[in-house]
């Protein structure tokens, strides 16, 4: 099953997208948005896979589905929570600031609590207020989950995935250095973030298993392959891992987000991966790019996100149809 939020009002409207990502039909009448479908997935579960198959089968209202017309599935979100699942990716990105990596970063997930309270959509530009802040984009995978208990281990956690998305966490790398020499976390240096157009239930995806979406993550700037790693290679913390992390002290509400941080694979001899390029699968954010080149040639070669740029993320399925739709973003000036 995979569901969307077309945009109008704060939180959309919730509508049943077909599998090919060509037809939709309104929702409404289960539940008016994504978020009361979550609130109350034991009835609006059966409702709304039923929905899908009548879509299926034409059998429907229907309507031509639109990703310009998509918010991102949750347009704001009671919590949004960002892990570091790839520690090859955590490693390279430290090594560029020349700080050391404890070697508990390999058995405890990095996680941050991202602002939640408006989400960009996946057809909307990026604000860029000064590009001396170093925009950057971050190619995720992110889960939607219902009620997490406290305490909740990693098998009770990842029953708890509703939906399966895709993610560009945007990062201002020059504000991090500051913010984090402060002990206290990301602010500033986390805008807005912006989810693929669908989301859809596991069962829905054929690469899904264990807590993990295997196949390639396609990055692109200015159409311009940058990265095509695979999420379910060298990921270090699955899903259900992450969750139940994030549920340690805490319940989490139907409707968390919970974010895999950037998502990266190393290269063959284990090393750091080579670009799309050179036979290699590239890279999912700009800062490994960079610090790949720093460590190749002494400094940085590849410049960060300015006005005018394009942003593009997407998942194809065997078929080479698009699986979640594509996040496609420019970054203009604010």
């Amino acid at each position: 099953m995979k569901l969307a939020s077309l945009k109008g009002g704060r939180d959309g409207r919730l509508v049943v997208v077909s599998s090919d990502l060509a037809w939709f039909t309104d929702a409404s009448h289960i539940a008016p948005t994504l978020q009361a479908a979550l609130d109350h997935w034991g009835r609006c579960e059966a409702e709304l896979r039923g929905l899908g198959e009548s879509l299926e089968h034409a059998a429907v209202p229907r309507e031509r589905f639109h990703e310009h017309a998509a918010a991102s599935p949750l347009p704001r979100a009671y919590q949004w929570a960002d892990g570091s699942a790839y520690v090859n990716h955590v490693q390279l990105v430290r090594k560029a600031r020349g700080a050391e990596m404890p070697e508990s970063f390999w058995t405890d997930p990095l996680m941050y609590q991202g602002g939640s309270d408006g989400f960009l959509g996946p057809r909307d530009p990026i604000p860029l207020r000064d590009a001396a802040w170093g925009c950057d984009l971050e190619a995720e995978i992110a889960v939607i989950t219902g009620d997490v208990p406290m305490g909740a281990d990693p098998s009770a956690a990842l029953a708890a995935i509703r939906l399966v998305m895709l993610c560009n966490d945007v990062s201002l790398r020059n504000l991090i250095p500051g913010e984090l020499a402060k002990c206290f976390g990301f602010f500033q240096s986390k805008p807005a973030s912006a989810f693929s157009p669908v989301a859809a239930t596991p069962d829905e995806l054929e690469g899904w298993g264990e807590g993990m979406l295997h196949g390639a993550l396609e990055v692109e700037i200015n159409g311009q392959p940058l990265g095509r790693a695979d999420p379910g290679v060298d990921m270090t913390f699955d899903f259900g891992v992450l969750i139940a992390h994030a549920a340690k002290t805490r319940s989490l509400g139907a409707g968390t987000i919970v974010g895999s941080g950037t998502v990266s694979n190393r290269g063959p001899d284990g090393g750091p991966g080579r670009p799309v390029g050179e036979g290699g699968v590239g890279y999912s954010c700009l800062a490994e790019v960079r610090t790949v080149e720093t460590l190749l040639h002494g400094a940085p070669r590849t410049p960060f996100l300015t006005p005018g740029d394009v942003v593009r993320i997407e998942m194809r399925d065997a078929r080479r149809r698009s699986i979640f739709g594509a996040i496609e973003q420019e970054v203009i000036a604010a």
